[in-house]
């Protein structure tokens, strides 16, 4: 009798296995050589400001996503929370909260992005609650809240846009177009932000026992329960995380254009999973890195930008970033394919 020996990993496979993992850097190579000839004016400093603003808008997102889809979730609802918070904030700049009593309660900014995360944890404090006691899956729970809160943005005004948020120096509220519009040491105050965002989301998904928690979730959700780990805890806080984002990013935009629309953040929540996954995120769960969103970040923001200064449809874009999203789950799962493939030939190469 004969035994099949797996084949041992040829060095082509590594180098293919390694060309996948670094796929993202690829793709953000290609496509900056792309619009470079084809957009003369795309590597001008001026051009580079502008996007990076977008890259960050869409990287708060990703990173919230990132955690998410890694515990084998999914949330739709992050577009809506964007416009929801960009409303709330806005109703406080120019309303304030009426008492009732014959007062008015003002607040300054720093309150106001205060109470305005507090609205977007709470939407994503709704959704783990929704998932983990209710058994709601991810994907109908968020898209149930994504309609929830886009609907709650539109009676906040009837629909109208909350214009002239300047604010005003008597209500302390002055300062909130500085955070959208003003810059330190040469970049945006929203860059910095990011990076404050990015590194302590690195820190706890790589340092912190929570971090490896969420990994542990999404590699494994029953392993990880019988192994003591407090499974929808975990959910509920990724969730949490993903709204704390996205009404930063909601705060960001009303400040940078002193305005607030209920329907801002539409589709955002495309933007966000397609940088998560293109940056390495399985959306099986168990995989993914910060860095890696924040080049695929970098990605579709460049590919925005780009195709809108070579004058692309919008509609194009939008069939353009579904095709990437797509491409981007296929390189996922033929990566998964090839590191099964390659780990089964190394334990039987090391069996001999």
């Amino acid at each position: 009798m004969t035994t099949a020996i797996a084949p041992a990993p040829s060095v082509s496979h590594d180098w293919l296995l390694l060309v996948l993992r670094l796929r993202t850097f690829v793709a953000l190579f290609l496509v900056l050589a792309f619009f470079s000839v084809m957009a003369p004016n795309f590597l001008t400093a001026a051009n580079a400001v502008i996007v990076s603003k977008h890259v960050a808008l869409n990287a708060f997102l990703a990173i919230g996503m990132t955690f998410v889809i890694i515990t084998g979730g999914i949330d739709l609802s992050v577009g809506s929370i964007v416009g929801l918070c960009a409303m709330v904030a806005g109703w406080l700049v120019l309303n304030g909260v009426d008492t009732g009593l014959g007062y008015t309660i003002w607040f300054n900014t720093y309150e106001i992005v205060l109470l305005t995360l507090a609205v977007g944890v709470g939407v994503g404090l709704v959704n783990g609650l929704l998932i983990t006691r209710l058994n709601v899956a991810p994907f109908i729970a968020t898209l149930g809240t994504l309609y929830i809160a886009r609907g709650a943005a539109l009676l906040s005004s009837g629909g109208r846009t909350f214009p002239n948020l300047s604010g005003s120096e008597e209500f302390g509220t002055a300062s909130f177009p500085f955070i959208g519009t003003g810059s330190f040491a040469g970049l945006p105050v929203m860059v910095w932000l990011l990076v404050a965002v990015a590194l302590a989301a690195h820190y706890v998904s790589r340092r912190t026992p929570l971090g490896r928690h969420i990994y542990a979730v999404g590699g494994n959700e029953r392993g990880a329960a019988l192994s003591g780990v407090k499974v929808n805890r975990v959910k509920v806080f990724v969730y949490m995380f993903s709204g704390f984002c996205a009404a930063l990013v909601g705060i960001i935009i009303a400040s940078q254009l002193q305005a607030a629309h209920p329907a801002t953040g539409e589709t955002f929540e495309l933007n966000a999973i397609a940088a998560a996954v293109l940056g390495g995120t399985s959306m099986s769960g168990g995989r993914g890195r910060i860095g890696g969103t924040i080049v695929g970040a970098f990605v579709i923001g460049i590919l925005s930008d780009g195709l809108i200064m070579m004058g692309v449809s919008s509609f194009w874009q939008t069939v353009i970033k579904g095709v990437v999203i797509v491409l981007a789950v296929v390189i996922d799962q033929a990566q998964s394919r090839l590191q099964a493939r390659v780990a089964l030939a190394q334990e039987a190469a090391a069996s001999r």
